[in-house]
């Protein structure tokens, strides 16, 4: 058994310990150690390398509860980082994309989610791949609202193929837009969560902001905007070409998928899958590649995402 002390500002101990001691509870099991604290001293004690990883978790609790922003959710990212051997989780927390929703402002919750944001920032065209759960489509979306609200861009551009319908929508009761709105719900969710819900409608009603399947981009050419496309894994060849050939100048392409979701034809490839070997190599372009340790939603989702990568790589 090992023991390690830290001392911090007693005046960042609440936020540390949480409410009902929550955050120490959670350290305590995440990394299988007991810990105590008196005055501003926190002791660690267990197996020497959980001992030390629970001690660089309470460092990095200690940094973001200095600046006020050490909350349960932050709690549970730095834990995450800290068991998966992130280097920079206080690095990671640091970077934050301004909206203005119900959600304030969006942070990146891995290294790669960082790069990802980074390679928004600096390049016109990035394609974010990877499972479910990685914040491929969420960061995006916040970097859009991010630059729409400063002016970078005029308006924002949110589409998805609508495979899942395939090409008989008939069935479906409504009118194009009814019939086509249950496979965008999740590009609206988003939306709504950072900015104000009366704007949203009316940047809707006034086609600053768009949302429409993929087939609607056909002979457009979309300048100044912040446009992305998710679900890309189910773009045929030929639509996905379509597609990346309809940016415009002083636009931003972002472009988000998971291979191992096609929902094409048998007889279709994904676009997704080779527009990686077409423009690997192109200047101006990103490519950023998400694993299970991306996944932020709940802890058992990123356990699905492994389990099922462990049994296709047999």
């Amino acid at each position: 058994m090992a023991k390690e002390t830290i001392e911090l500002s007693p005046a960042i101990i609440p936020s540390i310990l949480g409410n009902k001691d929550a955050h120490v509870k959670m350290l305590n099991s995440t990394f299988n150690v007991k810990t105590s604290v008196f005055g501003g001293l926190v002791t660690v004690e267990g197996e020497a390398e959980n001992a030390a990883a629970a001690i660089k978790a309470v460092q990095d609790m200690a940094a973001i509860a200095s600046d006020g922003n050490l909350t349960t959710e932050r709690v549970s990212d730095i834990l995450r980082m800290t068991s998966d051997k992130t280097p920079d989780a206080c690095e990671v927390m640091a970077d934050c994309i301004q909206v203005g929703g119900r959600v304030k402002k969006v942070y990146p919750k891995s290294s790669n989610q960082k790069a990802y944001v980074g390679a928004i920032r600096k390049n016109d065209m990035v394609f974010g791949i990877g499972p479910a759960g990685t914040g491929k489509t969420y960061l995006a979306m916040a970097m859009a609202v991010h630059y729409f609200t400063r002016k970078k861009c005029s308006k924002i551009i949110l589409t998805r193929p609508a495979v899942e319908a395939g090409e008989n929508l008939g069935f479906l009761p409504g009118d194009i837009s009814d019939k086509i709105n249950p496979y965008l719900r999740p590009l609206y969710d988003a939306l709504y969560s950072m900015m104000d819900y009366a704007r949203v409608t009316a940047l809707l009603e006034q086609g600053v902001i768009e949302v429409a399947p993929l087939a609607f981009m056909r002979g457009r050419t979309l300048n100044d905007a912040f446009i992305i496309l998710d679900e890309a894994q189910n773009t045929t060849e030929e639509q996905m070409k379509m597609f990346l050939t309809r940016m415009g100048f002083q636009s931003k392409v972002v472009v988000t998928g998971d291979v191992t979701q096609v929902d094409l034809p048998t007889n279709k490839n994904s676009g997704l899958l080779l527009v990686q070997k077409i423009l690997k190599d192109v200047n101006g372009i990103s490519f950023l590649q998400f694993s299970d340790k991306d996944v932020v939603r709940h802890p058992l989702v990123q356990r699905i995402v492994k389990a099922y990568d462990n049994y296709y790589g047999e």
